[in-house]
């Protein structure tokens, strides 16, 4: 049995054990949470030996991998310790807020020949993979432009003092929009050459933003964009078209995914799943089961979770600067 510690014993920490108690070979082996009758509690529902310090999670022998699932800025003190202990990662997105925070902790997972996966959920989730296998098919051709879109609460139950400053990794575009832009970039095969955006707060009193919409030049020269709203009251609105060569291809976490051909709409069956998030999750989790026993690559490394960073830096410096960023050959 793989003994996973969880470093962030919170809300998503939850979501987490979860999985990992669904995966076969996987164990919650410790649990860390700076409350401790918190963390007892979490242990109690869950299993694992209980810390209120996360080192002492990477010092636990009990303990073989560790999910990060922590305040965007402690990710990378964190994951840098968690490689040099020798734990596989599983590290909550995103990433890192910085670019360079990205490089230290690929630096460090490649010295240390460790696992490390970034917890960009979409790549598991039914309607993303159902879209996945329809546009592999090659049936609608390749996807020329792209429209993704996270429209949704931002001062939901969960929200922290932390996420509303751009110092400590906030803001809905780095917190929830991410997800958008994932899923574009992923479902678009390609990698982002140039970014345009505009950026700020009209729903909240805050520094880091609240709404932004990204506009993507891809490296081939195809294009996208991306909305991020977190609204004050509303009705969520998570969904993606994109138009290919031959159709259109709607993805819908309400309605699941369909094809659009001849001016009709033709829904694809069993495509919605209104548990999509915890059976990603697993997902997610016997990939990363997978890796480590097999020594495989993780579906999502953290190449591929640098790229989006340098894309929200680049949307960030456009939205400053009031022009298109071009992105370096390494973003």
């Amino acid at each position: 049995m793989i003994g996973i510690g969880i470093i962030g014993a919170g809300h998503f920490g939850t979501v987490h054990a979860k999985a990992i108690a669904a995966t076969r070979g996987l164990r919650v082996a410790a649990v860390c949470r700076e409350d401790a009758a918190a963390a007892q509690t979490f242990a109690r529902e869950h299993g694992g030996n209980v810390h209120t310090d996360w080192r002492a999670v990477l010092d636990d022998p009990a303990v073989d991998a560790v999910v990060i699932a922590t305040p965007h800025h402690l990710h990378a003190e964190m994951a840098v310790a968690a490689a040099e202990a020798g734990k596989h990662i599983l590290l909550e997105k995103p990433m890192a807020p910085t670019i360079a925070e990205c490089d230290t902790i690929n630096a460090a997972a490649q010295q240390a020949d460790i696992q490390l996966m970034v917890g960009h959920v979409m790549h598991f989730a039914r309607p993303c993979l159902i879209a996945r296998e329809i546009l592999n098919s090659g049936t609608l051709g390749q996807p020329v432009l792209g429209s993704s879109w996270m429209i949704k609460l931002w001062m939901e139950a969960n929200r922290r003092p932390w996420h509303l400053s751009h110092a400590s990794g906030g803001g809905m575009l780095m917190t929830a929009g991410i997800h958008a832009l994932d899923r574009l970039v992923w479902l678009m095969g390609g990698e982002i050459a140039a970014v345009s955006a505009l950026s700020g707060n009209w729903f909240h009193r805050q520094e880091a933003d609240d709404s932004a919409l990204m506009l993507l030049r891809f490296t081939d020269g195809r294009i996208g964009q991306v909305a991020s709203i977190g609204y004050r009251d509303g009705a969520v609105s998570f969904a993606m078209d994109l138009v290919c060569e031959g159709g259109t291809l709607r993805i819908d976490f309400e309605h699941g995914v369909s094809i659009g051909r001849g001016g009709t709409w033709t829904p694809m069956a069993h495509s919605a799943d209104p548990d999509w998030m915890q059976r990603a999750v697993e997902a997610e989790w016997r990939a990363m089961a997978a890796a480590i026993k097999g020594n495989t690559p993780v579906p999502v490394d953290g190449a591929y979770a640098r790229h989006l960073i340098a894309c929200l830096d680049a949307a960030n410096r456009a939205n400053t600067e009031r022009r298109e960023i071009v992105l370096t050959r390494s973003g």
